[in-house]
């Protein structure tokens, strides 16, 4: 599970015990984020590579990767790049890696006090969430991975067309909306884990005992 720009892995806390009943579930904090390292050098593609050094440091093969906002950008990368190891992909209001409107750029506002995140990330990751990779937009068709993409409706400050065509540029991307706004998981975890673990587990079928 992969967090949101500014977050850290107790973001999920309010869902990851539903979803572990049935999964063994990973939160890490991405670079520049809680207890990871801050080491000045930032970027969305340093952060797949994280991911992927994580995976292979705990021995993981193919895994389900859920990913909201940044994190969600995050976790198509990985799939885009590597999709032997994404079996099944969860996108939780995550936006069209497309460029924003840049008629009105505005300049993200450090908080006051101590910051549980690196400022330089903050800007680092913007920069390329305003004008994104054009590859990224392009290597969408690419992704293997069973793809669930969740919106959070008219009150989430992402652009739900951009979420609904995110799930139409991936092959069979499925949308359910929850219309709570951008953070579904907080506002709705009963709904969240609902529709993750419906996808997750469609098809399952555990092995039986020897």
């Amino acid at each position: 599970m992969l967090h949101a720009l500014g977050e850290d892995a107790t973001d999920w806390e309010a869902v990851v015990p539903a979803l572990a009943r049935r999964r063994r579930v990973y939160a890490p904090d991405l670079r520049g984020h809680g207890r990871s390292d801050w080491p000045g050098d930032y970027s969305l593609e340093l952060m797949q590579a994280d991911v992927l050094r994580f995976l292979d440091a705990l021995g993981l093969g193919s895994v389900d990767l859920i990913g909201h906002s940044m994190g969600g950008i995050v976790a198509y990368l990985l799939a885009e790049d590597h999709p032997q190891r994404v079996r099944r992909l969860v996108l939780e209001d995550v936006p069209i890696p497309r460029p924003r409107d840049q008629t009105t750029p505005t300049t993200p506002t450090k908080p006051d006090g101590v910051l549980a995140f690196d400022w330089e990330m903050v800007l680092a990751v913007r920069r390329q969430i305003d004008v994104p990779d054009p590859r990224w937009l392009e290597r969408l068709s690419q992704i293997t991975a069973k793809t669930l993409v969740l919106a959070g409706g008219p009150h989430s400050h992402v652009p739900q067309g951009g979420v609904a065509e995110l799930a139409r540029r991936i092959p069979g991307g499925q949308v359910v909306t929850i219309p709570v706004g951008h953070l579904i998981h907080h506002a709705a975890p009963k709904a969240f884990t609902e529709a993750v673990s419906a996808f997750l587990w469609e098809n399952f079928r555990p092995v039986p005992p020897p």
